[in-house]
């Protein structure tokens, strides 16, 4: 009983605070301060930066993942050479291309796992600097706008604050204007 009292008080204090800020919130906005709310997810799904830095992952392991590709298909097409053929095979022939078949697999599974984590490595360091970009970038809008308090992530939010579509327009203009951001 004593630790369902505890937590109701708790949920009580934390709306009880939630109201303070909201009362805090509206009294700024009527002493004329401006607040926005930018959508973090939809800033990096549409900044044009963002699709740059995408499209440049892209193109520099698609060379990797060519290589792959042909990879496990020669892998494939061995094993199927194994399977049509091997019943009359002789058993030296049969037993050598058994072990180059799971070498070849274990080369496979190994470059293929050496992609996955050099393309997960790159891809971070590659989004972390674009996220790094993308928050100067807002900082500076809202600066240059003359906004107060600006908030990247919130629970909900009306069109009224959200200034994610100028963020976004001045993303673009910004990557045409120069060498494209991070």
């Amino acid at each position: 009983m004593r630790m369902y009292l505890g937590s109701e008080i708790k949920v009580w204090l934390g709306l009880l605070l939630v109201t303070f800020l909201l009362v805090d919130i509206a009294g700024a906005q009527d002493a004329g301060i401006r607040i926005g709310v930018v959508n973090s997810a939809r800033l990096g799904e549409q900044a044009p930066q963002a699709r740059a830095v995408i499209a440049e992952l892209e193109e520099e392991f698609a060379p990797r993942q060519r290589e792959l590709t042909a990879m496990q298909q020669s892998l494939v097409e061995r094993q199927e050479t194994y399977e049509r053929d091997g019943a009359v095979m002789g058993e030296t022939e049969r037993l050598r291309l058994e072990r180059e078949l799971r070498e070849d697999a274990r080369d496979f599974q190994r470059e293929q796992d050496e992609y996955v984590e050099d393309l997960n490595i790159r891809r971070n360091e590659a989004l972390g600097a674009l996220q790094r970009y993308l928050l100067q970038e807002v900082q500076i809008y809202a600066r240059d706008a003359g906004y107060d308090l600006v908030v990247g992530e919130a629970l909900y939010f009306s069109t009224a604050v959200d200034i994610t579509d100028e963020v976004l327009s001045n993303l673009e203009a910004t990557y045409e204007g120069e060498d494209g951001g991070p």
